[in-house]
């Protein structure tokens, strides 16, 4: 018991240190992508930032591996073309023998667990998708997201909202202040009017997730990672945004067992961090037994 608090007050204290160095507050992006996109159309200032770029790098990262500069072109979201984000922004890994043996046993373990995921819940997928057939509209939601060193996928969702989603959130943004600052605060609303009453349970059982399986045997996902982000996402990891491209996402993480949803955006960012820094076969297991029961309990989760 004793040794068990010890541990989390050590995880308490780690990440408490790292929310408090993180340099980019959730308020602070826009401002600071319009002073990066000034300064890197000076000449004379661009050398000094790519500089101060790789350096924050370096720093960020674990003393296990080294991670390379982020191209200057991922730091200019959300008005980057998209062609930019096509091209992977991939660190440069130095890995210890430890770490190519646990990559190892990590990628078996994302194959065997989610081909045994997938044949447990395979009658269930199957009713999902027949019930999904008789409302109408796609079965699927695909959706870009920001993977191993910068490199984007298709992650996979069961659809949980109408078919136009789009639509209704630029309406709901443009005239409701209340529900738009609570999108640009967290990318997310608690009362969500775009989600079918399907689709509210699947979100609450997290069963909407269940297709992210097919990315994980593709390699795009890992079972245990960090959040899966948007491009747009990427300024609000500030100086710790190299860790993140340092592993595959996954479908469930610490941010998942630590409240999800209930989370402030700034401790999701060194949940995603810590995790990346300290990872270990055992805390994998750790995280996907704790999974089970806050999907049971529904804890954060809307």
């Amino acid at each position: 018991m004793a040794s068990n608090s010890l541990g989390r007050l050590s995880l308490d204290c780690d990440i408490v240190q790292m929310e408090n160095n993180l340099s980019t507050q959730p308020n602070e992006v826009i401002t600071l992508g319009q002073t990066l996109e000034t300064v890197a159309h000076k000449p004379t200032l661009r050398p000094h930032l790519i500089q101060s770029g790789q350096r924050t790098a370096l720093e960020a990262t674990s003393h296990e591996f080294t991670a390379g500069p982020v191209p200057l072109d991922a730091f200019t979201a959300p008005w980057a073309p998209a062609r930019v984000w096509e091209t992977p922004a991939r660190p440069s890994i130095r890995p210890t023998r430890h770490r190519i043996a646990y990559g190892a046993a990590k990628r078996a373990l994302d194959i065997t667990g989610a081909l045994a995921i997938g044949a447990v819940f395979s009658p269930l997928i199957l009713a999902i998708v027949v019930r999904m057939r008789m409302h109408g509209g796609p079965i699927l939601f695909r959706h870009r997201r920001v993977g191993l060193g910068g490199k984007t996928f298709q992650c996979l969702k069961f659809r949980t909202m109408v078919p136009d989603a789009e639509r209704i959130l630029r309406d709901l943004l443009a005239q409701n202040p209340q529900a738009r600052a609570e999108w640009e605060h967290d990318h997310k609303l608690q009362n969500d009017p775009r989600i079918t009453r399907l689709g509210r349970f699947l979100r609450k059982t997290s069963l909407d997730e269940l297709p992210q399986l097919w990315n994980v045997l593709r390699g795009e996902m890992s079972l245990v990672g960090p959040r899966p982000i948007v491009r747009e996402e990427m300024l609000r990891y500030g100086r710790y945004l190299p860790s993140y491209l340092a592993s595959k996402p996954g479908i469930t993480g610490l941010w998942q067992v630590t409240g999800r949803n209930d989370t402030g955006y700034r401790r999701r960012v060194v949940l995603d961090t810590y995790y990346v820094r300290k990872q270990t076969l055992l805390m994998d297991l750790q995280i996907l037994f704790k999974t089970v029961k806050v999907v049971i309990s529904g804890r954060g989760a809307y």
